[in-house]
């Protein structure tokens, strides 16, 4: 019988004491096995490592762990624990998210049968509250193509749950990581993975997406916070990978949503800024 290919989960970690430990025990019971762990605690100020020892004590599955004696935020820290996966497909694991116990499995099956520039597999995911309670949102609109060659979609839509994302480690690499010179990942990975690789897509609930008070995208609703910077930067960058009139026309699309956005949480340097990118186009 021909042995599974490795699969890495990477869970960071950042004062997320009251589900870290749910997270990790979610990689644990995966009914896939060949499985490595990674933690990566961004200097926790609770008791994060604390609990992220007690609990990997407790794991049949091979784990490496790093600690930040610093903050680094992120994008870096997913770095640090992207140099330590040996795996042939990759899984970013917020530690406040929880892995259905066939997430691995349905991601690994499905990659294999695809070709290589197959780069990303991606699925649905239930929401929870902070209890662990279950919460009833709406879908997100998905555009007419979401799965194969997406790039010109994403640019317009946001549809994808960034905790559902499984990856062919050599996309990662090939792209240098995450981009650590921005705030936060996801619109970032999605434009600069799809101008090279397709997305496989399951319409099978295999996440379980935590929906937290101080999340990192909540944050984002805040008024002028700095995430919006990296939004920009991202916009920067398609409007340079992008090749067709149509790639164009949706990123006008974008960038007439993110001017409205600005104008909402004050930011109104910045939505000069989107106007005059889009006047450049």
């Amino acid at each position: 019988m021909e042995e599974q290919p490795l699969v890495s989960v990477i869970s960071l970690c950042f004062n997320q004491a009251r589900f870290v430990s749910e997270a990790i025990m979610s990689v644990s019971l995966q009914t896939y096995r060949n499985i490595e762990l990674i933690v990566v605690d961004d200097a926790s100020t609770d008791n994060s490592i604390e609990i992220i020892k007690s609990t990997i004590e407790q794991l049949s599955i091979p784990v490496k762990t790093h600690f930040n004696v610093e903050n680094a935020g992120n994008c870096e820290a997913f770095n640090q624990g992207l140099k330590l996966a040996s795996g042939k497909y990759i899984v970013d694991l917020a530690a406040d998210d929880i892995l259905l116990k066939d997430r691995v499995k349905v991601g690994v099956s499905e990659l294999e049968q695809l070709p290589n520039n197959f780069g990303v597999h991606y699925c649905e995911a239930s929401h929870i509250d902070e209890k662990g309670i279950p919460l009833i949102k709406p879908a997100a609109k998905k555009p007419a193509k979401f799965a194969g060659d997406i790039y010109r979609e994403l640019i317009e839509y946001y549809w994808i749950n960034p905790a559902t994302m499984m990856t062919r480690k050599f996309v990662l690499e090939a792209l240098n990581g995450y981009d650590e010179s921005l705030s936060y990942e996801d619109f970032d990975f999605w434009i600069r993975s799809s101008r090279s690789f397709q997305y496989a897509y399951s319409s099978k609930t295999l996440i379980q997406k935590r929906i937290v008070s101080n999340s990192l995208s909540m944050q984002q609703k805040i008024i002028r916070n700095h995430h919006e910077h990296s939004t920009f930067k991202v916009c920067q960058k398609i409007k340079e990978l992008n090749a067709s009139e149509e790639e164009d026309d949706a990123l006008k699309k974008r960038l007439d949503y993110e001017i409205s956005r600005c104008l909402r949480l004050a930011h109104f340097k910045l939505a000069y800024r989107y106007w005059q990118l889009k006047r450049s186009l």
